[in-house]
């Protein structure tokens, strides 16, 4: 299997060079030029395994001879060691025909942990075999630039500099990116929002000189290995619900669009799902974009779910190049008039199919607190913000299939939102009941490329 560009003028790479290459060189996201089927039996066998043998028999066909299977199972089972829940991504009914996800039981108490952990692992046992280091840069609206540093830091084939928005992400993402005091680790407050973090590095992985002066590595979302990660709890939670012999409706928090599009990649593979749906709150360009067709970017509106505050969502490029059937010369004039122009329209033909492929709905400041609020009375359970406006958009789309909202983040990672809502303030599990006290290590940056390529230069040369 090779892995090929969305823009079609960047060279197929193999799993492992397409992992540590992160985005191509053409400005693209790699995708698999095949999508590996799983047969009905396949997918019935998969009940009553635990997380890492699931993982290892939907993750496989995808990496080829880069591991041995030993090998491979080796790095799953190194990346969910230490979740604090035994089947790592457990289910609770939270309604009739409505269960939740809970994605919250990794070491920072968010779905990013999943793909993250991974992605550490494999980046170690690559690097650790070619005998080489590699500088990652990331960014955050809020969860993933704490899994990152989580994942890898101490590790020693990699530094690590996260770009978060200043003042845009709740205390506790905040703290959970700065307070590590491991060399290879660097938290940096870039003064812009999140499209902002995000636009830099992209800029970083398309200055070359720059790029190939740090041996640059990605580990946001617009990774390969970040989306395949993600397409396993698709399959463990679907299985326990009746799949293949019956179908599961999915709706996913969306923001940078990565993990809606590994339930896609599912989908593909055989998994029986019926509707996948994108919920967004008020950044609601996704929602805007399948019902009109008009993918315009506004201003950023700064919500209490910050992890979805976003205008450019990355991994829609994806969805587009198959949307567009393979037609990457497409791809590429809609993401330069994105660039260029703050939007594009996608042909009819492209909308007709993202339609087919997913639903969506949004939920505003007032809907989400309020839905925050009333499952709380209901059924004595939490949630984050990002899971409430899944939950709300969920409820209207209910159906006769099993419905999965994926509970995104743990509710203390939002401690004010939840407090404003339900009058209780979600306390942190014990292992991070210190992190108020902990110290920051943390760099203001201006959004300014250069300023920021220079300072990791000077950190990485120390």
């Amino acid at each position: 299997m090779q892995y090929i560009s969305t823009r079609g003028k960047a060279p197929g790479l193999t799993f492992e060079e397409a992992t540590l290459a992160g985005l191509a060189r053409d400005g693209g996201l790699y995708i698999p030029d095949t999508i590996p089927g799983m047969e009905t039996a396949e997918i019935a066998a998969l009940a009553g395994q635990s997380y890492e043998e699931v993982a290892f028999r939907v993750m496989r066909p995808f990496v080829g001879n880069g591991f041995t299977d030993d090998g491979f199972r080796g790095i799953v089972a190194r990346a969910y060691s230490d979740f604090r829940h035994d089947a790592r991504a457990p289910l609770t009914q939270i309604g009739p025909n409505h269960f939740l996800l809970e994605l919250f039981h990794g070491p920072t108490l968010a779905f990013k942990d999943f793909a993250m952990r991974f992605i550490g692992q494999l980046f170690q046992a690559v690097l650790e075999r070619r005998g080489e280091r590699v500088t990652i840069v990331g960014a955050t609206s809020g969860d993933t630039g704490s899994a990152a540093i989580d994942a890898f830091r101490g590790l020693a084939a990699a530094d690590v500099f996260i770009l978060f928005p200043h003042g845009r992400i709740s205390e506790v993402q905040r703290r959970q990116i700065t307070v590590h005091t491991e060399r290879n680790v660097h938290a940096l407050a870039l003064h812009g929002d999140f499209d902002d973090c995000q636009a830099r590095v992209k800029d970083m992985f398309n200055d070359f000189g720059f790029r190939d002066g740090v041996r640059l590595a990605a580990v946001n979302s617009i990774n390969w290995g970040r989306i395949l990660a993600q397409v396993v709890y698709y399959f463990t939670s679907a299985v326990a619900l009746g799949a293949p012999h019956r179908a599961v409706d999915f709706t996913v928090p969306t923001g940078n669009f990565g993990d809606i599009f590994a339930g896609w990649i599912a989908r593909r593979m055989g998994l029986p799902i019926g509707r996948l749906v994108i919920a967004t709150n008020q950044n609601d360009i996704l929602h805007r974009t399948l019902v009109n067709g008009n993918h315009a970017r506004l201003e950023v509106r700064p919500s209490v779910s910050p992890s979805m505050d976003i205008q450019v969502s990355s991994n829609f490029e994806r969805a587009l190049y198959f949307a567009y059937g393979g037609n990457s010369s497409a791809v590429a004039r809609d993401m330069e008039a994105l660039t260029a122009d703050g939007g594009f329209t996608v042909s009819q033909g492209a909308l007709e199919a993202l339609r087919e492929m997913f639903s969506s709905g949004r939920a505003d400041e007032a809907e989400t607190v309020r839905t925050i609020a009333a499952r709380y009375r209901a059924t004595g359970e939490i949630l984050c913000p990002h899971t409430a406006v899944g939950v709300k958009v969920a409820e209207e789309c209910l159906g006769p299939n099993p419905m999965v909202t994926l509970a995104t983040a743990h509710p203390a990672k939002f401690p004010d939102t939840v407090e404003s809502a339900v009058g209780v303030r979600p306390a942190l599990p014990p292992h991070m009941a210190d992190l108020y006290s902990r110290p920051e290590r943390v760099t203001d940056v201006p959004n300014d490329l250069g300023v920021v390529e220079e300072l990791i230069r000077r950190r990485i040369a120390k």
